[in-house]
């Protein structure tokens, strides 16, 4: 197999993810695309006829979001119309799917030139996802509104199962606080150093206007104790039916793990934030590269992707990570740099504990609950963020990794070139 190498990564800053507040809320999800890829091009240099496909993750595929965006986007970022695209969706894992997808293509000998990503916007997600609901329509997503699936496995709302995992692994809300806390400090570090430099772009509008050029999300002035003062957000889940006549999204939970006691602890310090943005990577063959002159930045080392328990949903980043080190021949000794995407603090804390990690190379720049998490775009940017301080550090290898609804996690293994 020939290597596929990570020649460039870019996403857009994160915007808060609220109709009319959000800086990028009034954007075209296409448009919003297609800042990054057209970001690619001009940092690059590379002929988008040569684009063997644009492979994009879209989560929220509802109402502007719905649709081949891969290829729209591409035609909107003016690249050349032999340049296709096609739109994906591993929910949360989907830009990490999307990479391994356009890696696997050029390691088969079958593709040179491939950009991967993807994006949601989660301001305009969420509006549609309430008109749907106040229409009585679902919206799908995991098995809500199919009781033939939900009666195999059931599926809960996230943050419920968050706290039912805490329950399960004796993981106090006080200790999942301290990483919150660190997880903002870590991320207004980051901010200040000038470490997401090299990876985020300016979005623009069409005259040139800046639409947005630094991070909305973050608090660093977040303690622990302001994060004590905060209600749990899920609480008024526990009892609500996920569907009318249906079982409450506790009882979900229940039918398979009976003994589980939730208590409602995850709340919006703790878990990731609400934003809108989007991501993308050039990928090209060790050949390509070379008779183009494109300086790789990294190879892809080994790609993995596992199911598991659809019903707790957020436990698959363990297997995901020990399955994807097999493959690449290499230990967890081996990692530099983690980066497991931020989801709830739980997530994060028990991925340390079952691997046993130094907490100091995972999320080192902080993640999700400091800098929000654009869903399908988040994938792309833990793998440009790793790269980035594999560079600044000297680093070797970094994995990355994120949980998805389903019960589903994709991994991928970098290493800096």
């Amino acid at each position: 197999m020939t290597e596929a190498y990570i020649i460039d990564a870019v996403r857009t800053p994160r915007g808060i993810g609220k109709m009319g507040k959000g800086a990028l809320s009034k954007m075209h999800p296409e448009h919003l695309s297609a800042s990054v890829l057209a970001a690619l091009k001009e940092r690059n240099d590379f002929d988008t006829a040569e684009v063997d496909d644009v492979i994009w993750g879209v989560s929220a595929a509802l109402g502007l979001q719905a649709g081949d965006i891969g290829r729209m986007a591409a035609l909107d970022a003016g690249y050349d119309v032999k340049a296709g695209g096609v739109t994906l969706n591993r929910f949360c894992g989907s830009s990490i799917t999307s990479t391994n997808f356009g890696a696997a293509m050029i390691k088969s000998g079958m593709a040179d030139l491939i950009v991967s990503g993807g994006m949601d916007m989660l301001s305009y997600a969420n509006m549609m996802g309430m008109k749907m609901r106040e229409a009585g329509v679902g919206s799908g997503g995991m098995g809500v509104g199919n009781p033939r699936l939900q009666a195999k496995h059931p599926q809960s709302n996230q943050g419920v199962c968050a706290d039912a995992i805490a329950a399960m692994e004796g993981i106090t809300r006080e200790e999942l606080e301290q990483l919150g806390v660190e997880s903002q400090r870590r991320a207004a570090k980051a901010i200040a150093e000038g470490r997401f430099a090299m990876s985020t772009i300016v979005v623009k509008d069409d005259e040139g206007n800046v639409i947005l050029d630094h991070e909305e999300y973050p608090r660093p002035e977040t303690t622990a104790e302001s994060l004590a003062q905060l209600k749990p957000a899920f609480e008024m889940f526990l009892d609500m039916p996920s569907q009318p006549g249906g079982k409450t999204y506790a009882e979900l939970i229940n039918q398979v793990y009976p003994d589980i006691d939730i208590k409602p602890i995850h709340h919006v310090g703790i878990s990731s934030g609400v934003v809108d943005g989007a991501s993308a990577i050039l990928l090209a063959s060790k050949e390509y590269a070379e008779k183009h002159g494109l300086k790789p930045r990294a190879r892809i080392v080994a790609m993995a992707e596992t199911g598991d328990c659809p019903t707790l949903m957020l436990n698959g980043p363990v297997p995901a990570a020990n399955k994807v080190l097999a493959k690449a021949g290499l230990t967890k000794d081996d990692i530099d740099t983690w980066e497991i995407n931020e989801a709830f603090a739980v997530v994060v804390e028990k991925f340390i504990r079952d691997l046993d990690l130094d907490r100091a190379k995972v999320n080192p720049n902080g993640g999700s609950i400091a800098l929000g998490h654009p869903i399908a775009g988040t994938g792309a940017i833990l793998i440009g963020t790793a790269l980035d301080e594999l560079e600044r550090t000297g680093g070797r290898y970094g994995l990355i990794t994120m949980c998805a609804a389903g019960g589903m996690a994709p991994a991928i293994i970098i290493e800096r070139i």
